[in-house]
């Protein structure tokens, strides 16, 4: 069987691609061997953010007297039932994906998929059964997985990964996670807000490491005062799984510690999928475990192109969605803008959130720019004050010659909501003054982003 394109993987790079080739009317196929919508909706992505939603009502439960509301009785979390609630948001999601499917008459292909010379796909199908698909165009979009340190073996029991993580039945009593990122920091609030002891252990010298400094040390000590034991600038050099507990032993500035508990997530990262999916035999160049490819997704083989998770790039859901829709309009001949991938935001779901984009003040005095640094404390926040959440701000760095945005950088109540203002003015080089000169509406958290524009050129009223 022949089709236009043909796709390898049904996540949102993938299936994004699907729909766009569809709407452009070419013939469609989509291979998967999982659930349709990929890791990010069904193992990362959603059903996260509905386990951080229930760790927020928790939250606002256990403090309803600040709201002045009375409960009878004690809260508490029933970890079964909250997880069902997840993967029930996850099951819906990926039943939208399949109505999208018949909606376009995409062919969904169930099976595992690799590539044969010719512009060919080999589908081991769930049945057993072994096809050979032809495309004019085949796109690779295999996504990722946990990845696994080689003193850090992941058994699915004491030692996890994001998706045991995602679907333990029982609350431990203690867990320590091993990385600080996204991954790691999302769980390690999402747990400790469920009552589970956490140990948040980071090789870096902060946790977020990525992330602006101030943004760090504000999340760190929200952790900390949640009850989070904090371990930074610290290796973990093995696990002894072997009794009940697991003993984590751990290195660090001072020195070396033993610690136990219920239960250990490794958070380190995540490895691409790209073995035995034919890249070799068909000669598709790779460096570092990624595939290369050109500003449209080109791989150096003429008809095959990679998105998303696969290629050089930040592994980010909307970073493949955006890849999927370039490939494809490349492909149309319509001559899409490439990514501008200085330009890429990042959002970590954590109470409080954090969202940012561009350069840190650190990377800006790195690269020694000419700038001016404005921040406006949500603690001056009016809707914050009445949300009850007043911790966080928001930072801007910018540029003194052009007054564009080097960066911006938010850790506060609904944050994730907000930083797309500053990703559409970099990408369409909006100056500050431009911001502050529109009116932002009041009472908003969205005001915190035209109050520190206006604290970096000391007209700031509020700050």
């Amino acid at each position: 069987m022949k089709f236009d394109i043909i796709i390898l993987g049904s996540g949102p790079g993938g299936y994004v691609a699907a729909v766009r080739a569809a709407q452009l009317g070419y013939s469609t196929a989509i291979v998967e061997r999982e659930k349709l919508g990929g890791i990010c909706l069904n193992w990362g992505c959603i059903p996260t953010k509905a386990l951080l939603k229930s760790a927020q009502v928790y939250n606002y439960l256990k403090h309803s007297e600040d709201y002045g509301i009375e409960l009878e009785g004690v809260a508490k979390p029933n970890m079964d039932a909250i997880v069902n609630r997840s993967r029930t948001v996850a099951d819906n999601m990926s039943k939208g994906v399949e109505f999208l499917m018949k909606k376009y008459k995409i062919e969904v292909i169930e099976g595992d998929g690799k590539l044969l010379s010719g512009k060919k796909l080999e589908v081991r199908l769930k049945t057993g059964e072994t096809k050979v698909y032809e495309a004019d165009h085949v796109i690779l979009a295999t996504g990722t997985r946990s990845r696994e340190l080689p003193n850090l073996p992941q058994d699915g029991k004491k030692i996890i990964g994001y998706r045991q993580a995602m679907t333990l039945r029982e609350q431990p009593q203690s867990m320590v996670v091993v990385g600080s990122g996204a991954i790691g920091s999302e769980f390690a609030h999402f747990y400790q807000s469920m009552g589970t002891q956490v140990t948040l252990v980071e090789f870096m010298p902060s946790i977020v490491p990525n992330e602006d400094k101030e943004v760090s040390s504000t999340l760190q000590r929200a952790f900390k005062k949640s009850g989070m034991k904090i371990y930074t600038s610290t290796s973990v050099e093995s696990v002894d799984t072997s009794g009940d507990k697991c003993k984590v032993s751990i290195k660090g500035k001072k020195g070396e510690d033993i610690i136990e508990a219920d239960i250990v997530l490794s958070a380190v990262g995540v490895s691409t999928n790209i073995e035995n999916i034919g890249l070799e035999e068909v000669g598709v160049k790779t460096d570092r475990s990624k595939v290369v490819v050109d500003d449209f997704y080109k791989t150096n083989i003429e008809g095959i192109y990679a998105i998303g998770d696969i290629v050089h790039g930040p592994a980010l859901a909307h970073v493949s969605s955006k890849e999927a829709i370039i490939c494809i309009e490349a492909i149309h001949g319509l001559n899409p803008k490439p990514i501008s991938y200085n330009n890429i935001p990042g959002c970590t779901y954590t109470t409080p959130e954090i969202a940012s984009v561009g350069l840190t003040e650190e990377k800006a005095k790195e690269a020694e720019l000419d700038f001016k640094v404005g921040k406006f404390m949500y603690m001056a926040s009016g809707k914050a004050s009445a949300s009850g959440n007043r911790e966080g701000f928001v930072k801007v760095i910018i540029d003194s010659k052009t007054d564009e945005l080097i960066g911006c950088h938010m850790i506060g109540d609904n944050v994730t909501e907000m930083i797309a203002e500053a990703v559409v003015a970099r990408e369409n080089k909006i100056t500050a003054h431009h911001i502050i000169d529109a009116v932002h509406p009041h009472p908003t958290m969205s005001e915190a982003m035209m109050e520190a524009i206006e604290a970096a050129y000391s007209k700031a009223i509020h700050g």
